[in-house]
C-alpha cells in the first residue's frame, strides 16, 4: 500500500517538506535506502517505523546534520542541500529533541535568544526588548514560564516548551519532534499537544515520531510508515488502524504484543521490608517470588526507580531491609546485590547502563569480565566467545563484537543492557522502563524474553510506565504514589481504572 498522494485531508495545502528516494551510507552501511515523505503546511505528520528504520538518519538530512548521498529533497518547493544546521535553521527547520540541550547557567530568555540577541542604540543588548518578547511567545503557545530563571533545574517539558518557542521566534515553518514525549507525564504531554495543534493551526508543518501509538492517533493528521531503510506508505490516520501500523512497520502481523505464559510462582526470592529513605520513599515492602513478575507502576516522580536504585545498593536508605532467599543484602553495595543474584537494568540505559563509547561485546562482559579471566589473563577472544552467547541469545543486531554500542538503535542498546545483566545469572531480575522509545517488534520481543526467564523460576521487578506494558505482563502490580505504595493488585483484579486510581489517591487500596 503506497499512497504517497494522501499527506494530509484536503490535498490542496502546500507542500512545506517533499523528500523523494533519499539515500545515506555509512562506509558500507546503507542506514536510507528510499527516504521518502511529505509534509503539508497545517498538518500533523507521524513519522513511524522500528528501531533502525532509518527514520533518525532522515531527519538528521533534513536537519543539516548529514547530506544525502541522492534523492531529492525540498523545502517550500524548492530543491536544498543543506551543509550545515546553522543552514537549516536559516531555511525554517527546527528539530525539538527528546532531551534538549540548553545552557543550564543562562536565563530562559538567553537561552532562547543564544547567539541573535537583539540590541538597541549603539549595539547595546536590549534586554528588556529580549524578555518582553519571550512574555509574548510564552502567551501565545499558552504556557508560564518565568523568563529571568536559570535553564538548570528545569524539567525536560519546559525545556522542550523553550526550544519550540525558539522555534517559533523564528518562524520555523517545518518542526521536527523525535520522541518528545517519553520522560513526560500525562499532563506535560497534553500540554505539549495543545501547543503542537496551535502551531498546526498557524499553518506550520510538524512531523511528529513517536512510537507510542496512542499519542500517533490522538495528535496526528497523517502517517508514513518506514522499513529497513526504506518508505513503505503513508496514509490518513483516519484511514488506518494500529493493527495495519504494525504489520507494515514489522513486515509481519505481531499478533502478541504480550505473550504472557503462565509460570509457577515459587519460593520467595527478593523480600523488601520497611525500606525508607527520607524524602523519597517511605515505608516499602514487598515481595518477589520465583516465576513470577512484579509491576511497578505510578505516575513520574512516584518513587518507583529511586526503589529499585535503593534495593540494588546504588542509592542508600535509612530504615528496613532487603534479603534474597532470607538472607540480608547489605544497603549500598550493589557488588553484595550482584553476588547475592541480584541485577537491575536501569532506566536510562544509555547514561547508567552502557559504555557508549565501548563495542557491544565488552559491553555484555563488563559485569562478569572477572569471572572469566584464567590465572589473572583476560583476552578479547575470551571476552567474545561469552559476549557471542549472548548476543545470539537476544538477537542483538550488530555487524560485530566491536560495533560501538552509541551507533546502535535504541532496542539493540537495550538488547545489549539486558545481556550484560542476564550474564550474571541473576536470580532475581529488576528492569526499569524494559521498552522506553523502542519498536513494537522489539517490544514483543523482549515481553517474550522475560516472560521466558520467569517461565524459567526467575523473578522480575518490572517498572514501567505503560500502563498496558503492566497490565499485560505482570503476575501483581503494585502501585506507587508519592513515595508510597498505594495498592497491591492481583493479575486478576488489576484494570487501568483501579490501577489509575491508585495512583492518583493516598489511601491504600489493596485489592
Amino acid at each position: 500500500m503506497q499512497t504517497s498522494d494522501a499527506a494530509v485531508p484536503g490535498s490542496d495545502a502546500p507542500v512545506v517538506l517533499e523528500l523523494a528516494n533519499v539515500a545515506k551510507s555509512f562506509g558500507a552501511v546503507l542506514a536510507l535506502r528510499s527516504g521518502t515523505l511529505r509534509v503539508q503546511a497545517g498538518s500533523i505528520h507521524a513519522l513511524i517505523g522500528e528501531n533502525g528504520a532509518g527514520k533518525s538518519t532522515l531527519v538528521k538530512i533534513v536537519a543539516g546534520l548529514y547530506r544525502r548521498d541522492s534523492g531529492e529533497l525540498r523545502l517550500d518547493g524548492e530543491d536544498v542541500d543543506f551543509a550545515t544546521t546553522a543552514q537549516a535553521k536559516a531555511a525554517g527547520v527546527a528539530v525539538i529533541y527528546q532531551e534538549p540541550t540548553l545552557f543550564p547557567d543562562l536565563s530562559v530568555t538567553e537561552n532562547i535568544f543564544m547567539g541573535r540577541q537583539l540590541t538597541g542604540r549603539f549595539g547595546k543588548i536590549d534586554r528588556r526588548a529580549m524578555r518582553h518578547e519571550v512574555e509574548r511567545l510564552f502567551t501565545r503557545l499558552g504556557v508560564a514560564i518565568d523568563p529571568d530563571r536559570p535553564a538548570e533545574g528545569l524539567s525536560i517539558a519546559d525545556q522542550q516548551v523553550i526550544e519550540i518557542a525558539k522555534a517559533v521566534s523564528l518562524d520555523a515553518k517545518l518542526l521536527v519532534m523525535d520522541e518528545p514525549t517519553a520522560a513526560l507525564s500525562g499532563v506535560e504531554v497534553e500540554r505539549l499537544f495543545s501547543i503542537a495543534r496551535s502551531l498546526r493551526d498557524e499553518g506550520r508543518g510538524l512531523i511528529f515520531i513517536s512510537h507510542r501509538f496512542d499519542e500517533v492517533f490522538a495528535l496526528c493528521d497523517t502517517v508514513t510508515v518506514m522499513r529497513d531503510g526504506a518508505y513503505i506508505s503513508t496514509m490518513a490516520i483516519a484511514d488506518t488502524t494500529p493493527s495495519e501500523l504494525v504489520r507494515q512497520m514489522v513486515g509481519r502481523d505481531v499478533t502478541e504484543l504480550f505473550p504472557k505464559t503462565e509460570a509457577a510462582i515459587g519460593e520467595p526470592l527478593l523480600e523488601v521490608t520497611n525500606l525508607t529513605s527520607q524524602g523519597v520513599f517511605h515505608d516499602i515492602s514487598f515481595t518477589v517470588r520465583a516465576g513470577e513478575i512484579v509491576g511497578l507502576a505510578g505516575l513520574v516522580g512516584a518513587g518507583r526507580s529511586e526503589v529499585a536504585r535503593a534495593v540494588f545498593g546504588v542509592d542508600g536508605y535509612q530504615e528496613g531491609s532487603v534479603s534474597m532467599r532470607g538472607a540480608p543484602v547489605r544497603r549500598g553495595r550493589p557488588v553484595d546485590a550482584m553476588r547475592a543474584g541480584i541485577a537491575l537494568v536501569p532506566e536510562d540505559r544509555r547514561k547508567q547502563g552502557l559504555v557508549v563509547d565501548s563495542g557491544v561485546g565488552r559491553n555484555i562482559t563488563m559485569a562478569i569480565r572477572r569471572g572469566l579471566a584464567r590465572f589473572g589473563l583476560l583476552t578479547t577472544g575470551m571476552e567474545n566467545n561469552a559476549a557471542r552467547v549472548w548476543a545470539s541469545r537476544l538477537e542483538v543486531k550488530a555487524h560485530a563484537l566491536d560495533t560501538v554500542a552509541a551507533t546502535l538503535s535504541g532496542g539493540n542498546q537495550q538488547k545489549v543492557v539486558l545481556a550484560k545483566w542476564l550474564a550474571t545469572e541473576p536470580d532475581v531480575l529488576i528492569i526499569d522502563e524494559p521498552t522506553r522509545g523502542i519498536d513494537v517488534g522489539t517490544k514483543s520481543e523482549v515481553h517474550r524474553l522475560l516472560s521466558e526467564l520467569a517461565g524459567r523460576g526467575m523473578g522480575i521487578l518490572m517498572i514501567s510506565s505503560e500502563l498496558p506494558e503492566v497490565l499485560g505482563m505482570a503476575d501483581r502490580v503494585l502501585v506507587m504514589r508519592e513515595g508510597r505504595i498505594t495498592a497491591e493488585i492481583d493479575r486478576a483484579q488489576a484494570t487501568s481504572e483501579n490501577v489509575m486510581f491508585a495512583a492518583t489517591h493516598a489511601s491504600e487500596q489493596h485489592a
